[in-house]
């Protein structure tokens, strides 16, 4: 009872040194939290949350150690337990290990050592990673008030056989930008204002979340009562 109720204060505690680690790459302590127990364990890690980490370069090498440990814990368990059966329990190696990991965690938790690392995880980014290799939020959505929306352009949609310079007046002046218009395989990035929009035609629009909502309400409207009769998801919105 005892190697278990040790064995547990490790897990507990390894568990709290990653959360604080994965909050310190940006992501919210809740998410980090579950993301954290889901890797160790190898279950629930499908959910769409677990893309914030697979698609950051420095959660991924944390997320890859996690995965590890939580696989030779296991085998850390019976083979101390099968020790334990036969030679009987070594609990001086066992302190000492819990206490530097709960000294690891201890240090993690000084507000000065979190701020510094912190810098060393933003460092490393801004020298090694190139931007195509972050996920999609931590480029385009540092703010709460930025919206990337996929648009689906449908037969009755206010800009279908429009141009957006035709059906957005003065868009120069809006916080908003049009970043392509898909159209099957092909991809528009060219005179993409001038464009004339089709049925089928999908826009992918960056800006500032009331500024898109606003100008765009009735279309966003038209495709997500279009999506929901062919039963497809209600929302585009990232």
């Amino acid at each position: 009872m005892l190697f278990l109720f040790i064995y547990l204060v490790i897990i507990l505690a390894v568990i709290e040194i990653f959360v604080i680690l994965f909050q310190l790459t940006g992501l919210k302590v809740e998410v980090s939290r579950f993301q954290v127990i889901s890797m160790m364990t190898g279950t629930g890690f499908t959910t769409g949350e677990s893309e914030l980490i697979l698609g950051h370069p420095i959660r991924r090498k944390l997320a890859i150690f996690l995965i590890l440990f939580g696989a030779f814990s296991l085998a850390v368990i019976i083979s101390s337990i099968s020790e334990f059966l036969s030679k009987g329990l070594r609990a001086k190696e066992i302190f000492i290990g819990t206490g530097a990991v709960i000294a690891v965690f201890l240090v993690l938790k000084i507000e000065s050592v979190r701020r510094r690392l912190a810098k060393v995880f933003h460092r490393e980014m801004k020298l090694k990673i190139e931007l195509a290799d972050l996920p999609v939020r931590d480029v385009f959505l540092k703010n709460k008030e930025d919206l990337l929306l996929h648009l689906s352009i449908y037969e009755d949609s206010t800009l279908v056989h429009r141009t957006i310079n035709e059906a957005i007046r003065e868009h120069d002046e809006l916080e908003l930008v049009v970043l392509f218009i898909q159209r099957g395989d092909v991809r528009i990035h060219k005179h993409l204002y001038d464009t004339r929009l089709h049925e089928g035609d999908q826009l992918l629009i960056y800006g500032v979340k009331d500024v898109v909502l606003t100008v765009l309400h009735e279309d966003i409207s038209i495709m997500k009562k279009n999506q929901k009769n062919r039963e497809l998801p209600s929302s585009h919105i990232l």
